[in-house]
């Protein structure tokens, strides 16, 4: 899952960046309003993680300007305004949780992972298909009851794919979930991660639509 952090503290963005990554996501961070809506213009994102007092731009307004363009991404507010007005305003205007500083990183992972499910209509902690269960919150996966050995990439793919079951996901999508801004890609990355789930979870369970991408379909 891709996630865009929006948060002008270096030192706080620095441990919230590393954090989720090691938790897994991949993670761009912006440090000003304004390039977050410049981000926020290509889609990528699966959930922000949004602070409010920024420069250039007001995450209130930066969330305001979402909404306004129809954008339901889901947004967690990661701020220092703890008063229940601000905290009252910023759900009005269409976040979808609010931390307040200082946190836990693992409570803003778990808060990430439950807005997630939302999205994706999943109540369940875990990702069922068959006899393959995930676990988001500690990157463990099994098959039909036997553990899987997934390495963080070949979960991130897995997970894309089991979060919209039926639906063709093309490479370069597939890359824009796997990976943030810098993390370098190689040209036959998706390829040799699919190849390698197909020998663990067996040739057909993740299916390539020939000139468009990669699906697990739906099951019946």
């Amino acid at each position: 899952m891709r996630l865009l952090l929006v948060e002008d503290d270096l030192m706080v963005g620095e441990s919230v960046q590393k954090g989720l990554r090691q938790d897994g996501f991949a993670v761009d961070w912006v440090q000003d309003g304004e390039a977050a809506e410049l981000a926020l213009e290509n889609g990528v994102y699966d959930l922000v993680v949004l602070d409010l007092g920024l420069p250039r731009k007001d995450g209130i307004d930066v969330l305001s300007g979402l909404r306004a363009k129809e954008n339901s991404v889901p947004v967690l507010i990661l701020t220092a305004r703890d008063a229940v007005p601000d905290r009252v305003r910023g759900l009005d205007r269409g976040a979808d949780d609010y931390l307040i500083k200082p946190f836990d990183l693992d409570e803003l992972a778990a808060r990430v992972r439950a807005l997630l499910r939302r999205r994706a209509g999943r109540a369940e902690p875990l990702m069922r298909h068959g006899d393959l269960v995930l676990n988001p919150a500690t990157h463990e996966a099994s098959l039909a009851g036997t553990p899987l050995a997934l390495s963080a990439r070949e979960f991130a793919l897995l997970e894309a794919l089991l979060d919209r079951p039926g639906a063709v996901l093309s490479r370069a999508q597939l890359e824009e979930r796997i990976y943030g801004w810098g993390e370098e890609i190689e040209s036959n990355t998706v390829e040799v991660y699919v190849h390698s789930l197909r020998k663990k979870l067996g040739t057909g369970f993740i299916r390539n639509v020939r000139g468009v991408g990669y699906m697990i379909p739906r099951r019946g």
